[in-house]
């Protein structure tokens, strides 16, 4: 039986008036009906492009779907679990709309088949409900390897290798492992219980955690192999943050959106202030808008961004629910200046912006839009307007201008034998899964480079 429903089944969630006043999650989750309603959305198309062009870990989508539809959840999740270590936080913060969604048959004609919301639904059943059984696992193997970075790649790196049997410790500079997924996503997105359960997993698979611990501080890559690591994957994302490089930006109150979200997340420390401009247009900028309004003292959130909406790289979804929790976006609006008094935050001075006729590669240029300055009344700024990776530490690997790890666009292998990177580091900032999918690459090199047969 198929529903043919164009009208896809909604996610239940907080109502924007009382989830300002708190960091709990948004999107409260699926019923069992609502599951299944869900599912019988699928046309069980014969190409599956969801899953062999959308996914970028190749989830088997399809599969997943039908055990649902048939009631068999724990099912679902098993198939799940063959190609993700992390099917409650994907199904949650990936973009599935650029992915799997953008991708799927049923959104031709209506809406896309909900498969983020149903891959959540399962991983949460499976939480709640789920028998503790004793997971089956590979012989142990002798080989070492070591993971750099403990964000979605390399997660995945070593959750991989893991089932296989390898000996895996993983490092990470901070103290709480998870990378961006613990200091980077908000808690209304991403619940911290959520993550630590499939850290959980993880765990019990093999993995060992060495935190606070950095590259090129506490060790390198050098002493790693010394230690009779055979293997070594780096993972250690895009944390640095790009500053405005306007007058006033050293003031009190200017924060990089990661150092505001970091603190949110992890110290659950606010900024004493009541009207914010966060500047930026991507989900970044949502994040940082989204946690600024549930400070204790906001009462004004501005999102300022150089071009217009059309142009927002943001996730469409996040946008809307930025909108409801009473965001005022200010579109082509560029900022010039952080106005100060005692070295303290006090306004942005911004000007207006225009859109040029599209260039060559079709992109359309914002310019200022002369006499048309004007002051906002803020007292704490938040940049989102991109980061970087700092690779200075990763000894014996050839790096791109841009600084970032060249490494092969299959096997992640960089130039020096034995070590593997991927995710942001080698890319450049993208999404949770394509980091995943960087991470579950290379493993699978690592373990051939591992057995000899690279």
């Amino acid at each position: 039986m198929i529903n043919l429903s164009k009208v896809r089944t909604r996610m239940p969630e907080q109502d924007p008036q009382v989830r300002t006043r708190n960091f709990e999650e948004v999107a409260t989750g699926y019923t069992e009906e609502m599951a299944v309603r869900e599912a019988l959305r699928c046309l069980k198309c014969r190409e599956h492009p969801c899953m062999t062009s959308g996914c970028p870990i190749h989830n088997d989508i399809p599969a997943f779907i039908e055990k649902i539809t048939e009631g068999a959840f724990e099912e679902a999740y098993q198939i799940l679990t063959k190609t993700t270590s992390l099917p409650a936080v994907c199904g949650r913060v990936c973009p599935q709309y650029l992915q799997c969604e953008g991708k799927c048959v049923r959104g031709e004609k209506g809406r896309a088949v909900a498969i983020g919301a149903l891959e959540r639904f399962v991983a949460d059943w499976h939480r709640h409900h789920a028998a503790e059984t004793e997971a089956e696992s590979a012989p142990k193997k002798a080989a070492k390897a070591a993971v750099v970075g403990s964000g979605p790649a390399g997660l995945a790196c070593a959750g991989e290798l893991a089932k296989q049997g390898y000996d895996v410790t993983l490092f990470d500079k901070e103290n709480l492992p998870g990378g961006v997924l613990s200091y980077g996503i908000p808690e209304f997105r991403l619940p911290g219980e959520i993550l630590q359960k499939e850290l959980e997993n993880l765990r019990e698979a093999g993995v060992k955690f060495e935190t606070g611990k950095a590259l090129g501080k506490d060790f390198t890559i050098d002493s790693l192999m010394a230690d009779g690591y055979k293997t070594v994957f780096v993972g250690n994302g895009a944390g640095k943050s790009y500053r405005l490089g306007i007058p006033g930006q050293e003031l009190s109150g200017v924060l990089p959106a990661s150092a505001f979200l970091y603190d949110v997340n992890c110290n659950q420390k606010y900024p004493s202030a009541g009207t914010f401009a966060v500047i930026g247009g991507g989900n970044v900028a949502m994040d940082a808008c989204r946690a600024a309004i549930r400070c204790p003292e906001a009462k004004k959130v501005y999102v300022v961004y150089r071009r217009s909406v059309a142009e927002m790289p943001a996730d469409p979804a996040e946008l809307h629910e930025a909108e409801a929790e009473g965001i005022e976006f200010l579109y082509l609006t560029g900022p010039l200046e952080v106005i100060g008094e005692d070295g303290k935050v006090k306004g942005l001075k911004c000007q207006k912006m225009e859109l040029t006729e599209p260039d060559a590669s079709g992109r359309r240029k914002p310019v200022p839009v002369k006499g048309s300055e004007f002051e906002l009344d803020v007292d704490c700024i938040i940049e989102a307007i991109g980061s970087e990776s700092d690779n200075a530490c990763v000894d014996g690997v050839e790096r791109s201008d841009r600084g970032l790890i060249i490494a092969d666009a299959e096997t992640l292998a960089t130039s020096r034998p034995g070590v593997y990177a991927g995710g942001d580091t080698v890319t450049g900032p993208k999404t949770v899964i394509a980091a995943m999918g960087a991470g579950r690459r290379a493993a699978a090199a690592m373990a051939s480079y591992m057995e000899g047969k690279e």
